[in-house]
């Protein structure tokens, strides 16, 4: 086996549309885990909605979080944090006013817990299919904390316009906006990304870049793929992504971690 690490993005990689493990996938994943392999999850997602996908897989280890701005290990002990690119909440505040104006969903996360000033029926129905329990503040801005995420959530025409008008007015300022799927736009720390998360978590486990699998779906997981010596794409992925892939696998919803896997490592 040529890879001694896989990084797996999960919501429309090694999930399925119906935010589902096939079993074929984790006896897959279990199988090149035995082998030695280290398997880590590379997501968007918050430590507590990740470690649920990690328990399943039947794994413990290391989980690059956030979009690579919290790392985590978890083992039987619990959570610890490994590493964080945080920001102050000030710096959101020109972007907060606009959300609230324009009345679009919005949340802030620290490491390990995630906070809301409203949520409606449609909001609490996305945020049960990610496992999230997020917090009720009367204000964010008086949370008084770093944060490591500010989260948009809106329909793909909302968010596109958003986009635009926040990239011409430099509205973020120093951070980072990317759009982590159709229906989210992430503001985060500028060093905060998947590529550079898995650098260093590949640096302390004394793994080299081209001993690396990376498999994605979308352009947050840009930044990993690059990274790894073999960077594969999903099916389902915008065009863009899987241009910039070394390989391209099956879809999410036809197990394309487990072909990948079977065809590159077992």
């Amino acid at each position: 086996m040529n890879y001694r690490l896989i990084a797996l993005d999960v919501d429309g990689t090694l999930l399925n549309d119906h935010h589902e493990l096939t079993d074929q996938t984790i006896e897959t994943i279990q199988e090149v885990h035995d082998q030695g392999c280290h398997i880590v999850l590379c997501t968007g997602r918050a430590p507590a909605s990740t470690l649920p996908i990690l328990e399943q897989l039947g794994l413990e280890g290391t989980m690059i979080t956030h979009n690579g701005a919290v790392t985590v290990h978890a083992d039987e002990r619990g959570q610890s944090l490994v590493n964080e690119f945080s920001f102050e909440i000030s710096e959101i505040e020109s972007m907060l006013a606009y959300a609230r104006r324009e009345g679009i969903h919005f949340d802030v996360c620290t490491a390990f817990n995630m906070y809301i000033e409203r949520v409606g029926e449609y909001e609490r129905m996305m945020y049960q299919k990610f496992l999230i329990n997020p917090k009720l503040v009367t204000s964010v801005s008086e949370l008084g904390v770093p944060i490591v995420k500010f989260t948009l959530f809106a329909q793909p025409d909302v968010l596109d316009r958003v986009q635009l008008e926040w990239e011409d007015q430099k509205l973020y300022g120093n951070l980072r906006m990317i759009r982590s799927g159709d229906l989210f736009i992430d503001v985060m720390n500028p060093t905060a990304n998947k590529g550079n998360a898995l650098k260093a978590l590949a640096a302390t486990l004394e793994i080299e870049a081209p001993e690396i699998m990376a498999i994605g779906n979308y352009y947050n997981d840009l930044e990993m793929m690059s990274f790894a010596g073999l960077g594969i794409a999903v099916e389902n992925s915008p065009n863009d992504v899987k241009e910039a892939a070394d390989a391209v696998t099956s879809s999410n919803n036809n197990e394309g971690v487990h072909e990948a896997i079977r065809k590159y490592c077992l």
